[in-house]
């Protein structure tokens, strides 16, 4: 056992013993191009860019474990060639780089970084300008994606790329990324078990998150604001969702998120705030929404069909013009215990829970959603009078879809 100890010692030793770092600079270096520096290593060197710009595109990184690094003024130019970066390693890392005028194309996605198979990298300070994709990250695992700014400069969908896109990978943190004017900011599609916290995604056309076929993921802490449809959460299972915030998303069909084939999941301590929709849910299951706060948005929550065991509770609504659009039967869903800034009822035993019950869904949402033009009578006279008449016998609305305990003041949390 002590001379297999040795031998494992002895090749750790050799192995670190014998990694250079290859300077690169545009004169009196050892190299003056990024690529030769690549050739020329050896799996375990170091390669460190000094400041300049380097007009490279297609960097082949294959099979050597390298770590990359550029000093404050390091810019790579692709002068849109193509890819910044094309790696297929494992142990990669890059960081503290500008990359800059990524190729657009209509059958490449070309990206300022795309790593293929590769395993255990880190990608972080990275600046991608103008960008098509960002960072392209497929059948990769165990990595992180930290402390990047990516921005795009697209006039359509069709001629802009995603800004961090993973595609079959698993455990990859995804944190404190700054990502605008892109198609998507943040994709994963049958991304497993990553973790996404701290990120700004905003200004971008299409969505500020998206992922489908996605399970086991936790995003928290990030901001996904003014983006053309929001956020689109699909095809997922056991999700976790804390303390984002999701605002100013605004268009005929743009929502705070959207919730399609999603089952298992849990929403909490989010802020939807300024949608147009809140949270759009269709074909949701058991998924929990607890102590979020729905303010100013057209409708705080729209559920669709196929929407089962769900519970709402303990969430704050505050001045939206519609608290809950509901279409069908309440389908074993529960609404307990939310703060209504809309009720209007009384608590004579000051337990802070109303002792007259909340129906949340107004006869004249009803009506919208079967004629969207009648939003016009919105604040007329007229609505009120019909929502109170639906409130004392209900006909059209959800007869058992009640609050039986709204709170009479807002959840703290």
């Amino acid at each position: 056992m002590k001379i297999r100890f040795s031998i494992i010692i002895f090749i750790i030793t050799t192995y670190f013993a014998t990694a250079e770092t290859k300077t690169v600079c545009e004169a009196g270096c050892d190299f003056n191009s990024i690529q030769t520096a690549v050739d020329s290593s050896e799996s375990g060197d170091k390669i460190f860019i000094k400041a300049g710009i380097y007009n490279e595109s297609n960097i082949v990184i294959y099979k050597k474990s390298l770590h990359i690094s550029g000093e404050n003024g390091t810019i790579i130019d692709t002068e849109n060639n193509g890819y910044g970066f094309s790696v297929e390693a494992t142990d990669i890392v890059i960081k503290n780089l500008t990359i800059k005028n990524i190729k657009i194309s209509y059958t490449k996605e070309y990206a300022g970084i795309l790593l293929f198979k590769s395993y255990d990298f880190v990608i972080e300070n990275i600046t991608v300008d103008n960008a098509f994709f960002g960072f392209l990250i497929q059948k990769s695992k165990d990595g992180i994606v930290k402390n990047n700014i990516i921005s795009g400069q697209g006039k359509a969908e069709a001629d802009s790329g995603n800004a961090i896109h993973l595609w079959h990978c698993e455990n990859v943190k995804i944190t404190n990324n700054d990502v605008r004017r892109m198609r998507d900011g943040i994709y994963l599609e049958f991304g497993n078990s990553s973790y996404i916290a701290n990120n700004y995604s905003t200004e971008n056309m299409r969505y500020g998150l998206h992922f489908m076929f996605s399970n086991d993921n936790t995003y928290e802490k990030n901001i996904f604001e003014a983006n053309g449809a929001g956020v689109a959460v699909m095809f997922s299972k056991r999700i976790k969702m804390f303390n984002n915030t999701f605002k100013r998303n605004w268009g005929t069909a743009s929502y705070g998120i959207l919730l399609k084939e999603i089952n298992d999941a849990e929403l909490k301590h989010n802020v939807f705030e300024d949608n147009t929709i809140g949270i759009n849910a269709d074909g949701t299951n058991r998924i929990t929404y607890f102590e979020n706060t729905f303010k100013n948005n057209g409708y705080a929550i729209k559920v669709h069909g196929a929407c089962y065991d769900n519970i709402y509770s303990r969430n704050n609504f505050l001045y939206n013009s519609f608290d809950l659009s509901y279409s069908g039967k309440l389908n074993s869903n529960k609404f307990e215990n939310n703060y209504w800034s809309n009720y209007t009822g009384y608590d004579l035993n000051k337990d802070n829970i109303g002792d007259t019950p909340y129906r949340p869904v107004k006869l004249f949402s009803y009506l919208v959603n079967r004629t969207p033009e009648s939003i016009v009578l919105l604040r007329s006279l007229f609505i009120d009078i019909i929502d109170f008449s639906e409130k004392v016998s209900p006909v059209f609305t959800p007869e058992n879809l009640i609050d039986n305990q709204p709170l009479m003041t807002q959840v703290e949390w």
